[in-house]
């Protein structure tokens, strides 16, 4: 079956993109399973804008102080000399701004035996990466930042509504650019990423393919490690999520 344009009728506004967005990385995950060897393992991620993570913080314990001051004494005992909490100065700039909020929707691969650590992701282009210049900013160093750690990555854009390449602005983020993507960057695509080691040098693998509304979706590579990949067979896991959901 061919790839369904989801984002404009007559899918678009009775079916949403967002529930078949959240549904396929978990169909991915499920085409995965059989064809990684035993060590690694795959999991579906979604996240929406608007919350937080912490690395490093502080939390308010219970029963602290409700005036911020420290009555300790130093030496564990209570009832000392009250130390005052220090005041930073006031700030040099101050802005109304907007920050990006990451909307995620992806399947990422974990090498077991190396401790859990992130090997692979697959990243499935969402509107809200695409809508904004700094939202395209923080897709783009996403995946910057995950080849840099030597995870491989792919990325896989259906959305036909937003005409920007994310895979020709990764590029661009690094100084380069791919041929392949002239005269005019199509706005859905897949693409696969890798960086390796040869010969002392580092290198950019890139693998670009051609998606088409009406056309059945390609399978991209998704490096495991140096010499080892397994096929991404997205027309499959794709097809299942449009049955699943009832999408004709």
């Amino acid at each position: 079956m061919p790839l369904r344009d989801h984002f404009r009728p007559p899918l678009e506004p009775r079916r949403h993109w967002e529930g078949f967005h959240a549904q396929w990385p978990a169909m991915v995950v499920l085409a995965l399973a059989p064809k990684l060897p035993r060590r690694y393992v795959a999991e579906p991620r979604v996240r929406l804008g608007g919350s937080a993570e912490i690395d490093v913080g502080t939390f308010d314990e219970a029963g602290a102080s409700a005036s911020g001051l420290d009555r300790s004494s130093g030496n564990g005992e209570e009832g000392g000399v009250a130390t005052a909490v220090w005041a930073p100065p006031r700030p040099t700039l101050t802005l109304v701004t907007d920050f990006p909020a990451e909307a995620a929707y992806e399947v990422r691969v974990f090498d077991l035996e190396g401790g859990g650590r992130l090997i692979a992701a697959v990243e499935f282009v969402s509107p809200a990466n695409k809508d904004r210049p700094e939202h395209r900013r923080a897709f783009v160093a996403k995946c910057a930042a995950l080849l840099q750690e030597q995870v491989a990555v792919a990325i896989v854009d259906v959305v036909t509504t937003r005409h920007f390449n994310l895979y020709g602005e990764l590029l661009e983020l690094i100084g380069q650019t791919d041929p392949a993507l002239a005269p005019e960057a199509p706005a859905v695509y897949a693409a696969a990423c890798r960086g390796t080691k040869k010969e002392n040098t580092w290198l950019l693998e890139t693998w670009t393919l051609p998606v088409a509304v009406g056309q059945p979706l390609p399978t991209v590579p998704l490096w495991l490690a140096d010499n080892l990949a397994v096929p991404l067979e997205l027309e499959a896991s794709y097809e299942e999520t449009c049955r699943i959901l009832r999408i004709a």
